[in-house]
């Protein structure tokens, strides 16, 4: 898409995103979902209109087949992840495809390794610290950037210290994810809702945090907030008032025709209420939000037992003493079977009333935005 498509379409020019050698014209990333929800189909939609499309590589080997991943998780996981991010690309158009990748993942490394080695153009890395990202890139593969997400500006700067200390290399960008998010939470139940975690006050801890490494590496490091992001006049004021570079979301594109979620994933957002919104304890230890339903009801009553682990996908799940098994709740979510599992859901899921296409939404945000800048330097 060129500038003067842009202004064209939206009346103003919003910024572009950059990090490292890309350049989105829109200033959106799309937050990767898990499992199975933002896969090459959402993320190609994406990076074909303006902004940074991202694959969720979260037990990505289940869609090689269930008999082809169980004989062998880890080489499905692979060689899944090379597909998808090989098929996003062939249909993004020249737009920007990232993948995230949890460092809670059991195969945490060797994903990384593949996403290097398929020239995924960013790696997004979060639900832990990614201390040791940089050095997981193979010799002479310099094509991706490398981008993690935290929750505080502490964390922002233990990684950035680390990697420069280590392997002389400071992130590409950081996404700073705040409480109102979808899925797993970096945050304890107490600290959801206070105010020091809220995504403005920690987005600007991160920007200070960054600031002396910004000096160190003569450039800079790209501060992207996600986490209850809904609206263009929300983008504005992060890149505006805040001063960040762009922002992430995901729950907007959950509703879309291109998302790789089964229709009942995407209904369950269209039919939620605000007060079905809620925060459930994960079998992985960490909070999560997600829309009630028949499958969170049961585990509250206490009907889920434990279950045969057939492959530990997240380090810090013991299966001994979960009531059910989260990647099979949330494969059969993606598939549609909300009896045998659950949605994730950002808190302002309640709030979408439609699908609509990829294009549309972007471009709804984008008018959102530039009607912010103008009522703003109306003001002025």
């Amino acid at each position: 898409m060129t500038s003067e498509q842009k202004i064209k379409k939206w009346s103003c020019e919003p910024p572009s995103l950059k990090i490292g050698q890309f350049e989105a014209p829109v200033p959106i990333i799309q937050g990767g979902m898990g499992v199975g929800i933002s896969l090459a189909g959402l993320a190609s939609a994406v990076a074909r209109a303006g902004g940074i499309g991202v694959i969720s590589a979260a037990l990505i080997g289940i869609f090689e087949g269930e008999a082809v991943f169980f004989k062998d998780p880890r080489a499905a996981n692979i060689r899944a992840l090379k597909k998808q991010i090989a098929l996003a690309k062939s249909k993004a158009k020249g737009g920007v495809i990232g993948v995230n990748i949890m460092v809670a993942l059991t195969d945490f490394e060797p994903l990384c390794v593949a996403a290097f080695e398929a020239e995924a153009d960013i790696i997004f890395a979060g639900a832990g610290l990614p201390m040791n990202l940089p050095g997981l890139r193979p010799e002479g593969m310099d094509h991706t950037r490398l981008a993690p997400i935290v929750s505080s500006g502490r964390a922002a700067a233990l990684i950035a210290k680390r990697w420069l200390s280590k392997y002389n290399y400071l992130p590409d960008a950081v996404v700073v994810e705040g409480p109102k998010a979808g899925g797993h939470l970096g945050f304890s139940y107490d600290k959801i809702d206070a105010q020091e975690s809220q995504l403005e006050n920690i987005t600007r801890e991160v920007i200070e945090a960054m600031k002396p490494f910004e000096d160190k590496a003569g450039r800079k490091i790209p501060v992207i907030p996600a986490g209850g992001i809904y609206t263009g006049r929300d983008i504005y004021f992060y890149i505006n008032k805040l001063g960040c570079a762009g922002v992430q979301m995901a729950t907007r594109f959950v509703a879309t025709y291109e998302c790789d979620a089964a229709l009942p994933f995407k209904e369950a957002y269209i039919k939620a209420t605000q007060e079905d919104i809620t925060i459930i304890k994960s079998p992985v230890g960490l909070p999560g939000r997600a829309i009630k339903g028949k499958f969170i009801e049961a585990v509250e009553q206490g009907k889920k037992s434990p279950y045969k682990c057939i492959y530990h996908c997240l380090k810090t799940c013991d299966y001994r003493k979960a009531p059910y098994c989260i990647a099979a709740a949330l494969i059969n979510a993606q598939r549609g079977r909300l009896d045998a599992g659950f949605v994730f859901a950002g808190s302002n899921a309640y709030r979408i009333d439609k699908i609509v296409s990829v294009q549309e939404l972007i471009d709804e945000l984008m008018t959102e935005y530039c009607e912010a800048l103008r009522e703003d330097q109306e003001r002025s």
